[in-house]
């Protein structure tokens, strides 16, 4: 005979009540606590937005180091510190030691595989006190912005669906591109 304390009885109990609910599916998704509402079409729009190494999901759209320092200064700077050195958040740029030294810098230079994992995370998630607000045309310019600190673009180039995939980042051969390793196994 198997000895069982309280809390393991009502965790079988409740893995029995809903193995047996379970026989009706839709009668399961329509009962619970009534939070929240089924997502239309435009609410999942709005939140799929991945942008994969090699471009894909990259909105239209364009920004440039210019606009992306003006952009900085207001809505990154206090976090980031001048020029991406670090303040009360992440150094972006600057690094003078590389990753293989004592005392490692991970900056977008000397760390960040892609150049759109840098669009992808700005957007999403920047400014840390309102993310997901920069427009397309701002997290491009950003993004301009940040590379140029790292010495990766000139600060002519503008960014934009065609150019930032193809922007060389120096750490990208520090990574194993599990897309390519799927794409090689088929």
């Amino acid at each position: 005979m198997i000895k069982m304390n309280n809390n393991r009885k009502i965790l079988i109990s409740l893995l029995i009540a809903a193995g047996i609910n379970s026989s009706n599916a839709e009668e399961t998704t329509t009962a619970g606590p009534g939070l929240g509402h089924p997502l239309s079409p435009e609410e999942i729009a709005a939140w799929n937005i991945s942008v994969f190494p090699d471009g894909e999901g990259l909105p239209a759209g364009a920004g440039n180091v210019v606009q992306g320092e003006k952009i900085y200064q207001q809505k990154c700077l206090a976090c980031h510190g001048e020029n991406g050195l670090g303040a009360s958040a992440d150094q972006l740029a600057g690094a003078q030691m590389s990753l293989t030294s004592e005392y490692p810098e991970k900056t977008i230079g000397s760390y960040w595989p892609y150049a759109t994992t840098l669009f992808d995370v700005v957007r999403r998630a920047m400014p840390m006190t309102a993310p997901g607000t920069l427009t397309d045309n701002e997290t491009y310019a950003v993004t301009a912005y940040l590379l140029y600190l790292n010495n990766i673009i000139n600060k002519n180039d503008v960014m934009n669906a065609s150019t930032l995939p193809k922007v060389p980042m120096p750490n990208e051969a520090g990574f194993i591109n599990v897309y390519e390793i799927d794409k090689q196994n088929k």
